[in-house]
């Protein structure tokens, strides 16, 4: 027996006092309506309406139930909604990933646009690398992931990518900022600061066979895992990074040019499992997509909205491991 239904045919009737008035308002017929009442009644063991007149009126049951039945209505609904919103992931908890040096206007924009699109859902944000990500996603510790490109996609589904231009960051200092353009060529000799190969083999991979493609054999790679520490090593001389403009707004003793003869870019997507996926993860990867193509752009740096506090939890990623 559908009582819900039943109690919802019920309370129409109780209402309206009226059969073919509560069947209007149900928009059924009058006899199912009736005989849904009736298999109510015999259900309860009670007669909820006195049919002995003309008038429609509800017994001390009928009365009674009427109280209960809209709670019970009531709450149906309140469950029905509350279901609806984490089936379309505008509730519960998303546990995301971007990489660690994800500017904070960037994560601030994603942040808002995430709070403005589904106000119930708490954003359990890391800071992952790619390979941390590739590595929890796959273990299903993770829901959805900012990565840098190529990966292997195995098992994921890829959101919308941004391509980034990449040039040369070096300090304002040496004689090739005096170029409008840099070859790579021409970087001969010196240091390639870069994040170390286990944080994305792919891209690391990548980039050093393009450099080595068109003339660039580094005197050595050296790794750095933050942006601080490249800043550092720059700064220290003799190397250089190949890296988005945008990086160089952060420090004003470096400055970037654009690559000659060359287009390098540095591409980023969301990822998220194929099986089992959080409802919510397709919003994230649309909603990062637009992000960074605006904050990751060439040109001056956006103003981050003046919204509410991240309401997040952040935990280092690298290394670590996150609760089961």
């Amino acid at each position: 027996m559908d009582l819900l239904r039943h109690l919802g045919h019920f309370v129409a009737v109780a209402r309206e006092l009226h059969f073919g008035r509560a069947a209007e308002c149900l928009g059924m017929a009058q006899p199912p309506l009736s005989q849904s009442i009736q298999r109510l009644e015999r259900e309860l063991g009670v007669e909820l309406f006195d049919r002995s007149r003309r008038q429609v009126r509800l017994t001390t049951a009928g009365q009674l139930l009427l109280g209960e039945a809209d709670e019970l209505l009531a709450a149906e609904r309140r469950l029905r909604n509350l279901i609806r919103q984490v089936r379309d992931g505008r509730l519960g908890v998303l546990r995301a990933g971007v990489p660690p040096e994800t500017p904070a206007v960037t994560l601030r924009t994603l942040l808002d646009r995430l709070t403005a699109r589904a106000p119930g859902l708490d954003v359990d944000l890391h800071e992952l690398t790619s390979a941390e990500q590739v590595r929890m996603l796959g273990e299903g510790r993770l829901d959805v992931g900012l990565l840098h490109h190529p990966v292997d996609g195995t098992g994921l589904r890829l959101g919308p990518a941004v391509e980034v231009p990449l040039g040369v960051l070096l300090p304002r200092v040496s004689p090739l900022a005096r170029e409008r353009e840099v070859s790579l060529a021409g970087l001969a000799g010196l240091d390639l600061v870069t994040a170390p190969r286990a944080t994305a083999p792919g891209w690391h991979d990548h980039l050093l066979r393009v450099c080595g493609e068109h003339g660039f054999t580094p005197g050595r790679v050296r790794p750095a895992r933050n942006p601080e520490f490249l800043f550092g090593l720059l700064l220290a001389g003799g190397g250089v990074a190949v890296e988005p403009e945008t990086l160089a707004r952060r420090e004003p003793r470096l400055t970037w040019r654009p690559l000659a003869g060359v287009r390098l870019v540095k591409r980023t997507s969301a990822a998220w499992p194929d099986r089992s996926a959080h409802p919510a993860a397709p919003m994230f990867a649309q909603l990062a997509a637009e992000v960074l193509a605006v904050t990751e752009a060439p040109g001056p740096a956006p103003l981050a909205s003046a919204a509410r506090p991240w309401p997040v939890l952040f935990e280092a990623g690298q290394g670590e491991e996150l609760p089961r």
